[in-house]
């Protein structure tokens, strides 16, 4: 039985930290690979990225694995996360050996926030090192194959795409091969994940969907909608990031590849993307469990395919599960209020 997430690739967990109430609406979410790592690879196409470590993810470079990604709110900030993941991997020699000591590791923990700054009513509210190790532990205390909580968690806890809240979304799948691909996305977008011609979710027209909301709904819609952009100011930064995951024996190459066609799932769920306010980031991971075909040279084009396809559903499952906040540092209704189910 699978959860339709990123933990239905064999060995992977995710853990969320949640900062709320008290002018904090942020938190940081950590997605940690088998002991040993899984190969990483990464894509930045947003004009304004806040990342660390993504320069190692280079196929030209030496490291190959990674033991976790941190994916963070709090903006540049907010990466400080990743020092606390960093730590808690250090203590369990988990790292790349950089001496005789099993002990002497060093984790190259990969981050990417996105901007959420004084959404919650406090400008400087925002993740530590303390946040990312409250992830990385609530990620090792999962189980195998755990629910991942989706909507306003984590890294996704003081999220918007354009006016509506956004958050955490994930999907998974399993190929003819086998092969199983899975995404969790940040949607944080400065573009629209909503028609406004009709309220449908893009991704949901992607996905094939042709009932939109009625027609009275949808002007009730835009009316809330108006009312609260003069409360709140138009968003100066935002970004969407997203680890799609397989269980395939992928090279750097093969994954950083991976990582740039899945943007495309982005562009089909969020309009506009890649701007330059934005941070779009997408990493990789590949645990290797299961080879390519090697008789066909275009084996990979079906995870290629899949995991573009999955950022998509990922995106639209985040903007539906997210929850309407209303607070000091702005209100941001939820899909769900707007259109109920549509």
């Amino acid at each position: 039985m699978t959860n339709d997430a990123l933990t239905d690739v064999a060995g992977l967990r995710v853990g969320h930290a949640t900062r709320t109430g008290g002018g904090w609406l942020t938190g940081t979410t950590v997605v940690l690979a088998p002991e040993g790592g899984a190969v990483a690879a990464v894509d930045v196409r947003g004009g304004g990225p806040g990342t660390k470590e993504t320069d190692a993810l280079d196929p030209r470079n030496l490291v190959r694995k990674v033991e976790a990604i941190v994916l963070t709110g709090g903006s540049a900030y907010g990466l400080d996360a990743a020092s606390g993941v960093m730590a808690w991997l250090e203590e369990r020699g988990r790292g790349v050996r950089v001496g005789p000591d099993p002990a002497h590791v060093v984790p190259v923990v990969p981050a990417a926030c996105v901007f959420d700054l004084g959404r919650g009513g406090d400008f400087r509210a925002r993740p530590d090192a303390a946040t990312g190790r409250a992830a990385v532990e609530a990620a090792a205390a999962s189980g195998p194959g755990a629910r991942v909580p989706q909507g306003c968690v984590g890294a996704g806890t003081g999220a918007t795409v354009g006016p509506v809240k956004g958050g955490i979304g994930t999907a998974s799948t399993v190929l003819g091969s086998g092969i199983t691909v899975a995404a969790l996305v940040v949607a944080n977008a400065a573009g629209s994940a909503v028609d406004p011609e009709t309220g449908l979710l893009y991704g949901e027209l992607f996905q094939g969907r042709v009932h939109p909301p009625k027609a009275r709904v949808h002007e009730a819609a835009l009316r809330r909608l108006a009312e609260l952009s003069e409360r709140n100011a138009p968003p100066p930064l935002n970004t969407t990031l997203a680890v799609v995951a397989t269980d395939a024996d992928l090279s750097k190459a093969q994954a950083q590849k991976l990582a740039g066609t899945a943007h495309d799932g982005i562009a089909r769920a969020v309009r506009p993307v890649h701007l330059l306010n934005d941070g779009d980031t997408v990493f990789t991971l590949a645990t290797g469990e299961r080879p390519l075909d090697a008789a066909d040279p275009l084996a990979l084009n079906d995870v290629l395919a899949a995991g573009a396809d999955l950022v998509t559903r990922a995106i639209v499952r985040a903007v539906r599960a997210a929850e309407s906040v209303d607070g000091p540092g702005g209100a941001w209704p939820s899909y769900g209020e707007l259109y109920g189910d549509g």
